[in-house]
């Protein structure tokens, strides 16, 4: 393993401090996916920006991602949004950056992840944001400015600058990764942020397709379009009920899943619902699972073991 050279560190911790500056937050999620694979890297947890800043996590962070890994991070708010969605421009408009000043969405930080693609965060509310709004308004903009409209969600990730964008197809001519390079950076609320919020109040649900990873003759009849907030509310009464929270400190989360999935089944729930009330009730969905469909599949054949008898853990 070579050491890592002193200036490339210097580099990349500057980086890293001014996209944190520009998105401040008490913690932060990160992911590091492998461009080949597709898989994370496992461990995933949460840092504090003292924690990503700290020398030895950045040579960590820099050696992965010379292993292939590509470094995604999002602020960490637990089940909500905190506050920041994601704007995704691989093919930006000439000018979109202006437009969106314009419109008073200033973006707080820019990223450019690859010549001619951008990702811009844009801090839409200065607390904490329920899932389905924080979604809403990343669909918004992506339609007024022409983002990717599969990032626009409440906790999708975004590349951290100082690193490089490991995508084979991203690569130059000579066979070097791009950097991930910050275009503009300046920490504050866009000043049409509580529009926005306001404006997602009012519309109306969002609704998912039921859509199964499962054969379709091992389906239970499909139910009715539900909506993300239903499937929020129906995760988190069963959270709450069981007192996950007060019993574990630090919920393994996929456990918590098998639990709702086994108990909603046990009900009479209709497969491809509980499927959509984990996709978009369970926390941080779908963490460090690489293949969510594959997360399910198998997490929906455990259910259909009885559980354990009285007494024992699960």
């Amino acid at each position: 393993m070579t050491s890592d050279c002193s200036p490339g560190l210097t580099l990349t911790t500057q980086a890293i401090g001014r996209q944190l500056a520009a998105m401040p937050y008490d913690l932060y999620r990160l992911r590091l996916i492998h461009n080949q694979t597709r898989r994370p890297l496992p461990g995933q947890r949460l840092w504090t920006p003292a924690e990503l800043l700290h020398p030895a996590h950045i040579r960590f962070l820099r050696i992965r991602n010379r292993e292939g890994f590509d470094v995604y991070i999002h602020p960490d708010n637990f089940d909500q949004n905190a506050g920041y969605v994601l704007l995704d421009l691989d093919s930006p408009v000439p000018g979109v950056l202006h437009r969106m000043r314009d419109h008073g969405h200033h973006p707080c930080l820019v990223l450019q992840t690859s010549p001619g693609r951008l990702q811009a965060w844009v801090h839409v509310c200065a607390s904490s944001l329920e899932p389905f709004l924080a979604t809403v308004i990343a669909r918004q903009l992506a339609r007024l400015y022409g983002g990717d409209p599969a990032s626009a969600d409440w906790c999708h990730l975004g590349r951290l600058a100082g690193f490089t964008n490991q995508k084979p197809a991203r690569r130059n001519l000579r066979g070097y990764a791009p950097w991930v390079k910050i275009v503009y950076a300046r920490a504050g609320l866009a000043p049409q942020a509580s529009a926005l919020v306001e404006s997602a109040r009012k519309s109306p649900p969002l609704q998912f397709d039921e859509r199964s990873s499962r054969p379709s003759q091992d389906l239970a009849p499909r139910s009715a379009l539900m909506t993300a907030a239903e499937a929020h509310t129906v995760y988190h009464d069963c959270v709450r009920r069981w007192r996950i929270a007060q019993r574990f400190p630090r919920p393994d989360w996929s456990i918590v899943d098998l639990w709702v999935v086994r108990h909603l089944l046990s009900l009479g729930w209709p497969t491809a619902r509980v499927e959509d009330i984990i996709r978009c009730g369970s926390p941080q969905f779908p963490r460090q699972h690489g293949d969510p469909d594959d997360y399910l599949r198998r997490t929906f054949a455990r259910a259909a073991f009885p559980f354990p008898p009285s007494g024992c853990t699960v």
